[in-house]
């Protein structure tokens, strides 16, 4: 139990620290908004801390099915760090945040190519934006993909040296998937689609998201994303959304193989004992 309370203690401290990093490390925002980030810090490392210290799930998938969810926090907390300290350069240059700069401005210049979400990122822009922005954009949106495209692909490399979600031990459908209900129709045909879809929906919002953007530029202001807070975040969920759905596929994926091996296995013993 005390092991139980102390790893959701420590995952809520994480979490509370990514809603805060932006706030600590860049200038205020739109105003004085540390009673704002203080409120949401706690809620979401509240959230975190009752979802992992009780024994029963509630929303979160693939809670007792490490590493998954902690390289969806990974990729999520990377990106804003990366993304603070390179916008923080700006006003308090240091070594790290100017190479980090470096990098981006170089990710950014291989990336910018037609097609590729840095550029539609970068058309999804009014046409008078300045170049500063075009840039900061150009920047933040190569560093954000590249960084969650990298934990994606650690996690293929986790599935393909490891047994994942099995690891030694037996995996639970209700703890790690609570959302899904295994008593309407099949089982595997469920599975095996949601995973298609997540997947498909995960290559696709990289160039539909631009898309949605660019038609809602008469309700919404794009130069909003001068602020360097609110352009950490729109990254953040720009690059990490498509990854986490793409992610999410993989391993519903996976576990749709494990049931189609053990229905394949047991229908196998089942002829055996047929035709002994």
């Amino acid at each position: 139990m005390f092991e139980r309370l102390a790893g959701a203690g420590v995952r809520a401290i994480w979490v509370s620290l990514l809603v805060a990093i932006p706030y600590l490390l860049l200038p205020a925002g739109l105003g004085d908004a540390t009673a704002l980030v203080v409120l949401l810090a706690f809620l979401a490392g509240l959230m975190t801390f009752l979802e992992y210290a009780t024994h029963y799930p509630s929303v979160l998938e693939f809670r007792d099915a490490p590493p998954l969810n902690r390289m969806r926090f990974a990729a999520a907390f990377l990106v804003v760090l990366v993304l603070s300290l390179i916008l923080r350069a700006d006003h308090s240059p240091t070594q790290l945040g100017l190479l980090l700069q470096a990098l981006g401005q170089m990710l950014g210049n291989w990336l910018d190519f037609p097609y590729s979400p840095v550029r539609l990122a970068i058309l999804a822009l009014p046409a008078d934006a300045p170049q500063s922005l075009i840039d900061a954009v150009r920047m933040a949106t190569a560093l954000a993909y590249a960084l969650a495209g990298s934990v994606l692909v650690l996690f293929l490399l986790v599935l393909h040296f490891s047994a994942w979600p099995v690891r030694g031990g037996a995996f639970n459908v209700w703890v790690n998937l609570p959302m899904f209900d295994p008593t309407k129709g099949d089982v595997l045909l469920r599975l095996q689609r949601d995973a298609r879809i997540n997947v498909m929906l995960g290559f696709i919002l990289p160039f539909l998201l631009p898309a949605v953007l660019k038609g809602l530029a008469g309700w919404v202001d794009l130069k909003v994303l001068t602020n360097p807070h609110v352009l950490i975040w729109c990254m953040m969920i720009w690059a990490c959304l498509p990854a986490n759905m793409i992610l999410r596929g993989i391993a519903i994926g996976r576990v749709a193989d494990m049931i189609d091996e053990k229905r394949r296995r047991t229908y196998a013993e089942a002829k055996l004992v047929d035709s002994a």
